[in-house]
């Protein structure tokens, strides 16, 4: 069973999420509401599954590292997109108001096919910003940030520094506030993301099989957060793995395991005010 059952937690855990998330909606909630839910319980279990069947024993985070990351999800994953969002609203409120829904976007098409339209698009976006993070010096010192850890566990997955991620919400949410695009597609985008962020980054014992050639895997991921940055330069997606597939960035060498994780700099801070400062320091010290 031990070998089994490490095939079965992301798509068990994974169909449940999308399941409770469709059941809510037509239960009547929000569609804030029923993506939150599901998103909570999937990280919270993760986080017991990840100390009962840890992939690498030597990973477990300690006090210091889980108020650092759970610091870093109370500022840039929760409150800051609420920020974000009300600002775009806003920003963007008269010219909603005056026009229809683009017509670009398929607003007939199901829910479940408009979602996955989504995350296409999306990862599109986000694998061409990833990729420049990777080179280009200025945009490397803020996404320096999310490679710093030296474990890779659920919780982390949060650690961005605030204006990277305010550079995913421009691409990542305001095009489809302005295509138009219903609550409810946006809402599912964000479900699937998230859910595949958390074990993107657990320290589960997990195996994906043929799904690493469909979803960012935490296989294929923690390639990406080897230390060495020449082998980290691969598996760029985030919730889907087909445009690594496209650019020929994928990468997952058989039999293997990376666990040197992290940045060249060991000397690079862990706090979370000193990481959100760090980009800005003068590095010629």
């Amino acid at each position: 069973m031990n070998k089994i059952l490490p095939y079965l937690w992301y798509p068990a855990i994974g169909v449940a999420a999308i399941a409770a998330y469709g059941f809510l909606l037509r239960a009547g909630m929000s569609p804030v509401i029923a993506a939150y839910i599901p998103i909570s319980l999937t990280a919270l279990t993760i986080l017991v599954l990840e100390r009962i069947f840890p992939a690498h024993t030597h990973w477990r985070a300690s006090k210091a590292e889980i108020q650092a990351d759970a610091a870093f999800v109370a500022v840039v994953q929760v409150a800051l997109p609420r920020f974000l969002g009300i600002f775009s609203l806003l920003a963007i409120a008269r010219w909603t108001h005056d026009h229809t829904p683009s017509k670009a976007w398929p607003h007939s098409w199901p829910l479940a096919t408009q979602v996955i339209l989504m995350v296409l698009a999306v990862d599109l976006l986000r694998y061409t910003l990833h990729r420049a993070c990777h080179r280009y010096p200025l945009l490397w010192r803020l996404h320096e940030v999310h490679h710093s850890p030296e474990i890779l566990y659920a919780l982390n997955v949060g650690r961005f520094h605030p204006i990277e991620k305010a550079l995913h919400f421009a691409l990542d949410t305001v095009p489809f506030l302005i295509l138009g695009v219903a609550p409810e597609v946006i809402a599912g985008y964000f479900l699937l993301y998230s859910v595949n962020g958390f074990f993107q980054h657990s320290n589960l014992r997990l195996r994906y099989g043929w799904l690493n050639y469909v979803v960012g895997s935490a296989e294929t991921h923690r390639w990406h957060h080897a230390r060495d940055p020449k082998i980290a330069s691969c598996n760029f997606g985030n919730t889907s793995i087909v445009w690594d597939l496209v650019f020929g960035t994928w990468y997952l060498p058989p039999h293997e395991n990376v666990t040197d994780i992290g940045v060249e700099n060991r000397a690079y801070p862990k706090g979370f005010l000193s990481q959100m400062a760090a980009p800005f320091r003068d590095r010629r010290a």
